[in-house]
């Protein structure tokens, strides 16, 4: 199982996203480091808030989201190792926190794909709930069932 480490600064900003989309879907990319084995914590992520309705959230990896992967990577010089893509995230304010067949078939593209490189995805799908971020995380790995892990909040 793999657990998703967040902190306070980050879980207040998808808060702030989530009321801000009036009850659309938006979504964005994770980066982060591992910490230790299946254990890693996101350190930053973007927001895309156009390509959502209140039904569906359509990923764009556009420019501006490479930049930012990009300015990620030269943060911590490269060191892939450490601190890498971990992969996406995405609202359901209307549904369950579970990823729809278009979510599962959108992160087995991601983790196939020779371009991304990646050993696994995460999927974090969020909502509100009174005021409350709650999560689900699952991991995308070759070969293998989708797995169900964990969101901590670091305080």
């Amino acid at each position: 199982m793999f657990t998703i480490l967040i902190n306070e600064k980050l879980t207040s900003r998808l808060i702030s996203e989530l009321k801000e989309s009036n009850g659309r879907e938006i979504g964005g990319l994770l980066m982060g480091e591992h910490v230790y084995e299946n254990v890693f914590r996101i350190s930053h992520l973007t927001v895309q808030r156009e390509g959502g309705d209140i039904n569906c959230f359509v990923r764009q990896m556009g420019d501006k989201a490479k930049e930012e992967l990009e300015l990620f990577f030269e943060e911590f010089d490269h060191d892939y190792e450490k601190y890498n893509y971990l992969g996406e995230w995405h609202s359901h304010p209307s549904f369950p926190l579970i990823p729809s067949k278009k979510d599962q078939s959108t992160m087995w593209e991601i983790v196939n794909d020779p371009e991304v490189g990646a050993l696994f995805v995460v999927l974090l799908i969020v909502k509100l709930n009174n005021e409350n971020l709650k999560g689900s995380v699952n991991t995308f790995v070759p070969g293998f069932p989708i797995f169900q892990g964990k969101l901590v909040e670091e305080k």
